[in-house]
């Protein structure tokens, strides 16, 4: 790998898919996506996109979940690679960051190395996670891009069942908690909101959390298209970069069934594919990840093939 991202464990691997022809009128991601070389952007747009792995497990075993998201950006890359290929933006493959052990926290700060490097030479980053320990990783990398260094109000979009404030041991439950005290001890103000909280499984003490945090937040049983595009448009008025990251437990269990809590409820895939779109025409969306797809308790690559379609649209 380049110099520019020794955090990378493992190099972009080839990637696969149905054949029907070179021509750019038959291309597919698996023809259109390209190993990351480390070269700065040209400045020209949209931005050129850079996909990185993040194969973690310890974050969910920490939290008592289901393990098995460290499979996932595999996975992803392999319901991404048969797709035809609509973008106007190239986009490259840096590899993955591998968690070693039950050493997370190294994990994270190489992910947030490798992105920070991304995002400083002018690309659009996304990380396909890996459990939502992921989201910790991904905001180390961008609190240390220029973009946040130099004064720009960040904004942190969830889309997730869950708030992921639990103060203990950093988990795939801590991220959010995590950034709140960051934000502070760097003298920022912490603007976090969650589309899809599921009430009964998020205790009085996480909403407690959140109230105090400011949070804002919409209930599953609330995410109506309107009221959730309204919320979005409020929150991205108040800022000038954004940070989303998806929970694919946001979506009901019949949608996603491979994650490490799947919704009973859970928001319909229609209205967070329009929250996706929604961010991307905002020209705000700085770096996107994508969390908790379990590979090992999807039905037919279900939830692979969903959190694909989500990842091209906010590619668009």
């Amino acid at each position: 790998m380049p110099a520019s991202i020794p955090a990378v464990d493992v190099p972009p691997q080839p990637w696969n898919g149905r054949f029907d022809g070179d021509g750019a009128e038959h291309r597919r991601w698996w023809q259109a996506v390209t190993p990351y070389q480390g070269n700065p952007a040209t400045g020209a747009a949209p931005k050129p996109a850079v996909l990185l792995g993040f194969c973690s497990d310890e974050g969910v075993r920490r939290n008592k979940g289901r393990t098995g998201a460290a499979a996932a950006p595999a996975a992803l890359r392999a319901a991404l690679g048969p797709l035809a290929f609509h973008l106007d933006r190239p986009v490259a493959d840096a590899g993955d960051v591998v968690v070693a052990g039950n050493d997370l926290e190294a994990g994270q700060a190489r992910t947030g190395k490798a992105v920070t490097a991304m995002l400083d030479g002018g690309h659009l980053t996304a990380v396909l996670g890996g459990g939502h320990e992921t989201a910790f990783a991904s905001y180390l990398g961008v609190a240390g891009s220029a973009a946040v260094q130099g004064g720009r109000r960040l904004g942190v979009l969830n889309l997730d069942a869950h708030f992921d404030l639990r103060d203990e041991e950093p988990s795939s439950g801590t991220p959010f908690l995590q950034m709140a005290r960051a934000e502070a001890a760097a003298g920022r103000d912490f603007r976090y909101a969650v589309v899809g909280i599921s009430e009964p499984n998020n205790t009085r003490t996480l909403f407690d959390t959140a109230k105090k945090l400011g949070v804002r937040y919409l209930l599953d049983e609330d995410c109506g298209a309107e009221r959730v595009r309204d919320f979005v448009a409020g929150f991205l008025a108040d800022i000038d970069v954004l940070y989303l990251t998806i929970d694919l437990d946001v979506l009901p269990a019949a949608v996603a069934p491979g994650v490490s809590a799947p919704a009973a409820y859970g928001v319909p895939l229609a209205v967070i594919s329009a929250v996706c779109r929604q961010v991307a025409r905002s020209g705000k969306l700085l770096h996107l990840d994508v969390a908790e797809l379990n590979p090992g308790f999807d039905i037919d690559g279900r939830t692979a093939k969903v959190a694909a379609r989500l990842v091209e649209t906010l590619l668009r």
